[in-house]
């Protein structure tokens, strides 16, 4: 603690940048040079930055926001955050005194952040259904999720039909007839309002190039996708939780239920998965006295990056609410009580075994499961021919590295962290094998992400 509060360092500044070229031209702008009027309170930091212009760039950050850090900056940047507010926070990071505690924030600043949290205040109290939000029509709600119920039934009673005509055929048609075959099935589960369905048929038009051993691989996936077609065509006979999950790996809008749960959360990961519309941010929690790993979701439109963002290594003093469904790790983020501030825990370990049967475990309740989060403790990245996997120190078992895995910078990161010595790290445990997202060295030590 010093007079600027619980600072971060500047590695968790930087996890901040939008890419590779904002990191670099804010770590610039992190030396007190370029920089006047500076000063923090309350979670604020604000500051006036020299440009090319004759006037300086108004720059401030909330760190305190409820979608985390918010930023503000009269430069022309289309970025969020811009060099400029990165070199701030980086500079807050830094030596005490550069950015000085103030008792309030400039006017040009004070304005922005009022506005803000007039607007948080607002939206608060349309989602509790206070002034300026009227409450939903339920009646209109059951209507419009019937009528999406039954184009969802069409949709997946003409899957069924076309999975059905692919198997007589033999799948060497699917070799044949290319992308144009799933594309044109895609667009009809699109059209059934049904985007999880269009997403898996998506996804069975690139197996067939994916090489040897591709004709078991596209009949599991048919296999899994019948499954979840007939899910969705007997929900009525499931269990309310795995009715749930169906409805969920379906794409159908879902609220989070039960009471919130307070903790303090670390954020364990950090990563964005592009696609031409849609950019989908995925953030892991653990939470220190609860145990639990949640994970939030945040989306932005092609071009924009979502809204969520965390440093991976602080913690968040918060309220979450989980996400219904069997073995659903979702959750949705509630009142926050402090900004963002590092945190001095970490995850408890597992070994690869245990890793691997916690995987196996989570399949019972969610057969569509990809992967499940899991801290591995004590483990060491070793080559096996071509390959990496992480090996339980002292013992005989590992986990190969997912392909994705292998070819990313982040694993070399590893290796050197680790120099043959045993380190903590947290990643995605699944079928493919073990994907390493944040590692932390033997002893003492911060996190060190690796995606």
């Amino acid at each position: 603690m010093t007079e600027q509060g619980v600072r971060w360092t500047a590695e968790q500044v930087l996890a901040l940048a939008p890419d590779a070229a904002s990191r670099k031209a804010g770590s610039k702008l992190g030396a007190a040079g370029p920089w006047s009027g500076t000063g923090c309170a309350e979670g604020t930091v604000w500051g006036l930055c020299k440009g090319s212009g004759s006037r300086p760039y108004q720059t401030v950050v909330d760190l305190t926001g409820p979608a985390g850090p918010a930023y503000k900056c009269g430069c022309p940047s289309r970025k969020f955050p811009c060099k400029h507010a990165l070199g701030l926070l980086l500079l807050w990071a830094g030596e005490d005194g550069l950015v000085p505690a103030s008792a309030q924030p400039p006017d040009w600043a004070g304005e922005w952040l009022g506005g803000r949290r007039d607007r948080a205040g607002t939206g608060r109290a349309r989602a509790e259904g206070g002034p300026g939000g009227g409450p939903a029509d339920p009646e209109a709600a059951r209507r419009r999720a019937e009528r999406r119920a039954e184009r969802v039934t069409a949709g997946a009673t003409e899957l069924e039909q076309r999975l059905v005509d692919l198997l007589r055929g033999g799948l060497a048609a699917a070799e044949q007839a290319g992308y144009g075959l799933w594309d044109e099935t895609a667009a009809r589960m699109v059209d059934a309002q049904a985007p999880g369905l269009a997403a898996r048929v998506r996804e069975l038009g690139a197996i067939p190039a994916s090489g040897a051993g591709w004709p078991a691989r596209l009949l599991e996936e048919c296999a899994l996708l019948h499954l979840l077609d007939q899910g969705w065509l007997r929900r009525d006979r499931l269990p309310d939780a795995l009715a749930a999950t169906v409805r969920s790996r379906l794409g159908l809008p879902a609220s989070p239920e039960g009471p919130p749960v307070r903790d303090h959360w670390l954020v364990l990961a950090q990563y964005d998965r592009v696609d031409p519309k849609l950019t989908t941010r995925r953030i892991w929690l653990h939470g220190a006295e609860s145990g639990r790993t949640p994970l939030l979701l945040s989306y932005g439109a092609a071009g924009r990056a979502p809204e969520l963002s965390f440093p991976v290594g602080l913690a968040l003093d918060a309220e979450l609410t989980g996400y219904p469904g069997a073995g659903q790790s979702r959750a949705a983020l509630g009142e926050r009580f402090a900004a963002p501030a590092p945190a001095g825990f970490r995850p408890p370990g597992v070994t690869t075994a245990e890793a691997s049967a916690r995987y196996g475990e989570a399949l019972r309740d969610d057969p569509w499961l990809e992967s499940v989060p899991v801290t591995l403790g004590e483990v060491i990245p070793v080559p096996d021919g071509d390959r990496w996997q992480l090996a339980d120190a002292g013992t005989d078992t590992a986990l190969p590295l997912t392909r994705a895995a292998r070819s990313r910078p982040g694993l070399w990161r590893l290796v050197a962290l680790s120099g043959g010595a045993p380190v903590t790290v947290f990643g995605e445990c699944g079928h493919h094998g073990f994907t390493p997202l944040t590692a932390w060295p033997e002893g003492p030590g911060e996190a060190v992400p690796l995606c």
